[in-house]
């Protein structure tokens, strides 16, 4: 079986993540620049190599001062580790429409085993005749384990911010020639 690999198509993805702010709402924030490529053999998602980059200046929380200090030193420091890492481990099919997807996730300069649920939405052909494949994919982090440890104590107990951070992607995969 032949190799086949797979580039984002960027018009249709986007990656976001949410964070508990002051203990009672979520904030949501979306990486504006990222990549991901992916290998296969033939059409199966269970033999998948899969990378993901994203580049740490474009963080948007929709809050031009929130989104600097995040790109500080006291979260991402930008300036020394410009982008946030996924080097993939393995797909594991569940069923027809679900995997999991385990690797290495790196921030900071700081590498942990990391496991998200992906759910394939399948592969069509689009208009224009590219071979498409689409996933949903979700999980959690503790942004402490990277060392973006900066929060601060709130007047009524607890803190600024939750150290558990849920991510979320919907990723186009296109077919290479």
């Amino acid at each position: 079986m032949s190799t086949i690999n797979w580039a984002l198509d960027p018009t249709h993805s986007e990656v976001s993540f949410k964070v508990r702010h002051m203990m009672m709402t979520n904030v949501t924030g979306t990486f504006g620049q990222f990549n991901v490529t992916a290998s296969t053999e033939g059409e199966d998602f269970a033999t998948a190599q899969i990378s993901f980059s994203a580049d740490i200046a474009s963080i948007n929380t929709g809050n031009e001062q929130r989104d600097g200090h995040l790109k500080s030193a006291d979260f991402f420091d930008a300036e020394n580790h410009p982008h946030l890492v996924f080097s993939g481990k393995g797909m594991t099919k569940k069923d027809e429409e679900n995997y999991e997807l385990t690797g290495d996730l790196t921030i900071r300069g700081v590498s942990h085993p990391v496991s998200f649920a992906v759910e394939f939405g399948g592969v069509q052909k689009d208009p224009w005749g590219n071979q498409k494949a689409g996933f949903s994919i979700s999980g959690k982090i503790n942004r402490k384990d990277f060392g973006l440890n900066w929060n601060a104590a709130l007047e009524t107990g607890g803190v600024l911010v939750s150290e558990e951070v849920k991510l979320s992607a919907e990723i186009q995969l296109v077919k290479g020639a």
